[in-house]
């Protein structure tokens, strides 16, 4: 075949995107893996020719998307200009997966924007980040081949794995038989740095200096497990500087093992080229800088994320009729929502949210977090457990308009139970329409020792009284019922 129309071939294949972050295998094994499995080259799929100015110019697209990914990674520019020279069969293979993500599209002649295109890499090239670490450069640059780079200095990177991804050839090709041996061996040796039998009878200088910093060092071994990059960062060179930088924003010093465990990728990242503007990037939109602190522990990947995935969250909150203002109080009380997919996640979310007459930008302002959670596994089970339980659309619409956590708990553990005992207060239904924050209460603390108290006084309190007063406050507006009842 041509070789780009196999590369055609493989823009008709789909595969779920979560697939990308299996730990079973690498996310270039399973891209091959999938692609090979279900790419079928006899006539079942219906073939569309992309027009060769269009194919041009995605690759400008994607090259534009690779150069910030790698200027992230703490590339120059000119180094950045030089991979992308050398890297036209990676930035084919970047194409093929684009393709891939939108075969919807280009089935029905619908040319992607740069922003749609952005989205489709962006998410692709972190998670080669996530599987590659510092060598996710040197993968880029000699794709597709498979070199292994071996070096004995404890302050150089670690062995140099390469893995063939999905290539453009003739034929397709099929992943190497030994690529999962080598990850192993990968971590092994990485492994073998921090092991109390290591060659040199002793751990190394960074690994010593996270030890003091109150590391466990059983941590630093699952976090290189993950990220065998980390076993042979300089102390001086990567760890110490970000440390010292983290302390210096009043991060205290019990939380950085916390951070690095979460995302030691942060300490690969150059401080004046990336982390720093990143922040300022972030500040100015809308992140308080006297909260980074709070922030980083709270979602440490944040800093890791290129601008355009940033820019594309922030977009939509604008487009969900949200002003700067809370905007950037989101980012800064929930930072994970930088996380969640716009397409993928945030925009079918609210389209959802929508069919029930929520106000999605007041849902997002009251509970941003509610916006990661599954349609299917998490937010139809909530919204059918009260349709069964005689609840309209709209009062379960009303009800997480009033509680944006509602979503958030379990059926099990959380919802079943408080709706047992709620049947057994003497509350109509519609009672939890208007203070659906009922379920946000202790059964066992709150709940029934304050209805208890209620019962057993036989006066009559408003559910919001009940539970949401203060221990003082309750005990007065208790006292003013039983007086007025006596009076009467």
């Amino acid at each position: 075949f041509h070789v780009d129309t196999v590369m055609f071939f493989r823009t008709q294949v789909s595969f779920p995107q979560r697939v990308f972050f299996c730990r079973a295998k690498s996310v270039l094994d399973i891209f091959l893996s999938y692609t090979n499995n279900h790419l079928c080259i006899d006539g079942s799929f219906s073939l569309r020719v992309v027009p060769p100015n269009l194919l041009a110019a995605e690759k400008e697209e994607a090259k534009a998307v690779l150069t910030l990914f790698l200027k992230k990674q703490g590339c120059s520019n000119a180094v950045a200009s030089r991979t992308i020279n050398k890297s036209d069969l990676f930035v084919d293979h970047l194409i093929s997966r684009l393709h891939s993500v939108h075969k919807s599209r280009y089935l029905v002649g619908r040319e992607l924007t740069t922003l749609e295109i952005r989205d489709a890499l962006n998410p692709y090239l972190d998670a080669l980040l996530e599987e590659y670490g510092d060598i996710v450069v040197e993968l880029v640059e000699n794709f597709p081949n498979s070199p292994v780079k071996e070096s004995s200095d404890e302050n150089l990177q670690p062995a140099t794995v390469k893995e063939t991804p999905a290539t453009v050839k003739e034929t397709p090709v099929a992943p190497l038989s030994s690529s999962n041996t080598t990850i192993d061996s990968k971590k092994l040796k990485a492994l073998a740095r921090v092991s109390d039998n290591s060659p040199a009878g002793k751990l190394p200088p960074h690994i010593v200096y996270l030890v003091d910093l109150g590391m466990e060092l059983e941590l630093i071994k699952e976090v290189i497990r993950k990220f065998p990059a980390f076993a042979y960062y300089s102390l001086e060179g990567k760890i110490r500087p970000v440390v010292e930088f983290l302390l210096d924003l009043g991060v205290p010093k019990s939380d950085i093992p916390t951070i690095l465990g979460k995302r030691p990728q942060l300490c690969g990242i150059s401080l004046s080229e990336n982390l720093i503007p990143t922040m300022a990037f972030l500040e100015d939109l809308g992140v308080d800088k006297k909260q980074w602190a709070k922030v980083i522990y709270r979602f440490p990947p944040l800093l890791t994320y290129s601008r355009q995935k940033l820019t594309t969250t922030v977009d939509f909150l604008y487009e969900m009729g949200l002003s700067a203002e809370n905007v950037g109080k989101i980012l800064t009380r929930c930072p994970t929502i930088i996380s969640y997919g716009v397409e993928d996640k945030l925009r079918p979310t609210a389209e959802y949210f929508c069919s029930l007459g929520v106000d999605v930008s007041v849902l997002l302002s009251r509970s941003p977090q509610t916006f990661g959670l599954s349609i299917e596994a998490n937010l139809k089970p909530v919204t059918e457990f009260f349709l069964e339980r005689g609840y309209s659309l709209a009062d379960v619409g009303t009800m997480i308009s009033r509680y944006g956590a509602l979503y958030t708990f379990s059926l099990a553990e959380n919802l079943i139970p408080k709706w047992e005992f709620f049947l057994t207060m003497t509350y109509p239904k519609s009672e939890l329409v208007k203070f659906p924050q009922y379920f946000g209460y202790s059964l066992e603390e709150r709940i029934k020792p304050r209805y208890a108290v209620v019962r057993e006084s036989g006066v009559r309190l408003l559910l919001n009284q009940v539970l949401s007063l203060s221990d003082t406050e309750f005990d007065k507006v208790l006292k003013r019922k039983l007086e007025k009842m006596l009076d009467n």
